[in-house]
């Protein structure tokens, strides 16, 4: 049977007087497919026992993209530029981080994902890289391009890590759509990916069977720009597979 992986999602609305929509980009979703896995799309809203029974039946979890964390996760006041905050993802997401690392249920964080992993497990952020990094990169270059599969910047691997050996590279090139990223790093991550700037952009965690977070984008690359990074999604799917066949 195809394992069962569960996508974080958020709320939408599409117009000022309707209830609102629960969703996702698209390239989550099909990626998942792609790579043989079954895409459970995750209610941003759930109580903790319905979101307990949900993360029980699901055989991995992909963490996505989204608005930035309440600081108060990590013990800061907001900073000014702070962006919007949804509190019943952070509510979701930061329990289904804590538990599928503390059961080595396989993981792929993806943009607010990697952030939300790394906070979930005692790390910190940048609320804000403009004001509170100094670089020359534009880390929000494809928001200010309005295109998803740009090539924004390069980042280096650690050639010993496992999002390198799924790769098969050490170098790359990537989209980058974010002002947050990680800052303190939590003990129980270790760092596989930075930009030229130093800017954190790939983690995994030191004892996981596969828990891999990316600062960029991959759902919105595998098809276009860089064919690579279905290796990813396939690797999730298959220690999905791996946890499912041994339950």
């Amino acid at each position: 049977m195809r394992p069962l992986i569960l996508i974080t999602c958020r709320h939408e609305y599409d117009d000022d007087w309707s209830p609102p929509l629960v969703g996702v980009r698209r390239g989550y979703v099909d990626a998942v497919l792609a790579a043989g896995g079954l895409p459970w799309l995750l209610p941003p809203d759930l109580d903790e026992t319905t979101l307990r029974a949900c993360y029980q039946r699901a055989d991995g979890i992909l963490l996505t993209g989204g608005a930035d964390l309440d600081p108060a996760h990590y013990n800061e006041a907001r900073h000014p530029a702070l962006g919007e905050v949804h509190p019943e993802r952070d509510r979701v997401e930061l329990p289904l981080a804590r538990w599928a690392i503390a059961d080595d249920v396989p993981l792929l964080a993806i943009c607010r994902g990697m952030q939300v992993l790394n906070v979930a497990l005692g790390g910190t952020l940048y609320q804000d890289l403009p004001s509170q990094y100094a670089t020359s990169i534009d880390h929000q270059a494809g928001i200010h391009q309005r295109r998803w599969d740009g090539a924004d910047h390069p980042i280096s691997l650690d050639p010993q890590s496992r999002l390198a050996a799924l790769l098969d590279t050490s170098e790359l090139v990537v989209n980058s759509l974010h002002h947050q990223a990680v800052r303190e790093v939590a003990p129980e991550l270790r760092v596989v990916g930075h930009a030229p700037d130093g800017v954190i952009e790939a983690v995994e965690a030191r004892h996981a069977t596969f828990a891999i977070g990316v600062q960029c984008h991959p759902e919105q690359l595998w098809q276009t720009r860089d064919p690579r990074w279905q290796r990813v999604f396939a690797g999730l799917v298959q220690a999905a597979a791996a946890r499912a066949a041994a339950r």
